[in-house]
């Protein structure tokens, strides 16, 4: 449930008919495709945003993601349902036509496309469920992390270490011990990770089971307790990074410190089938064309 000073801050920022041109301006910038955290980062900076804005939070309960993270992945899905935008399995965004000018794009229309679209899989949903009332956020239904990560969200802390541990082995990490204590400056574990077999990187990290967001200071502050013990650092949450974090962990000069969100700690759950089981679908097509040669 949202509160009433939540729902006044959220009018600062652009409504969905607003983001349509930027979203796809952003992706012809960055190559034609790009990453929702890119998207997101070359938005916030396009729109000049402030830091107090980028923090809204949704308000949704179980939902770690900022109102303009909520806004933003409801105008991808507005773009991909208008057939301007297509994803990958991967979370990877691209232009379906990558010389698209966006100054013919009418948002008011891409919406309306939408829109209609919407209603009318709402309304076939309807007669097939006793629930066809019930109305489903696109944004969260394309978007399996979050049913994911509400499953996260419910284990224990202790559970969410394991299965941080579980995550890094099948990455490839090796001698993984898990060393959080009292007084040690938030590292729970350390271990090495090994590139291409040859080269090797002794890693400290830590985990939050969060369903908030990570500070800027709080990166900082494990920055600070693994110096002289690693070569690198590894922040695993299962909410998401502030700006100010994002920015700290990879400060001109530090120590770098690699950051895991929810977001990646998902993905990384359905790659390595950890509580997450991905079924294929087997279609099948007739090539005309093939029976035409005989």
């Amino acid at each position: 449930m949202t509160r009433s000073g939540d729902v006044r801050q959220k009018d600062v920022l652009p409504k969905y008919e607003l983001l349509v041109v930027p979203m796809l301006e952003a992706l012809k910038r960055l190559g034609g495709s790009a990453t929702v955290d890119e998207l997101d980062a070359a938005i916030s900076s396009s729109l000049g945003l402030t830091d107090k804005q980028l923090q809204i939070p949704h308000g949704r309960e179980n939902d770690a993601r900022t109102e303009l993270e909520y806004r933003l992945a409801w105008t991808r899905t507005i773009l991909k349902t208008a057939g301007l935008v297509t994803n990958s399995s991967r979370g990877v965004w691209a232009l379906v036509n990558a010389e698209v000018d966006t100054r013919s794009v009418d948002p008011k229309m891409v919406i309306k496309k939408h829109r209609d679209e919407y209603l009318s899989r709402r309304s076939k949903t309807a007669k097939k469920s006793k629930k066809g009332g019930t109305e489903i956020d696109p944004a969260a239904e394309d978007d399996w992390t979050d049913r994911v990560l509400a499953s996260v969200q419910k284990i224990k802390a202790d559970q969410f270490e394991r299965l941080s541990l579980r995550v890094l082995r099948e990455a490839g990490f090796v001698d993984l011990t898990v060393t959080g204590r009292v007084g040690d400056g938030g590292i729970d574990g350390k271990g090495i990770v090994r590139v291409n077999g040859v080269v090797s990187f002794h890693v400290v990290f830590q985990c939050k089971r969060y369903v908030g967001s990570v500070s800027g200071e709080q990166v900082r502050g494990f920055r600070g307790a693994i110096e002289g013990r690693a070569d690198r650092g590894l922040f695993i949450t299962s909410g998401r990074f502030t700006t100010a974090a994002k920015a700290e962990a990879t400060r001109e000069g530090a120590r770098p410190i690699d950051l895991i969100d929810g977001t990646d700690f998902a993905g990384m759950l359905k790659q390595f089938g950890l509580g997450v089981k991905t079924r294929m679908v087997e279609t099948t097509d007739i090539d005309d064309e093939w029976f035409g040669r005989l």
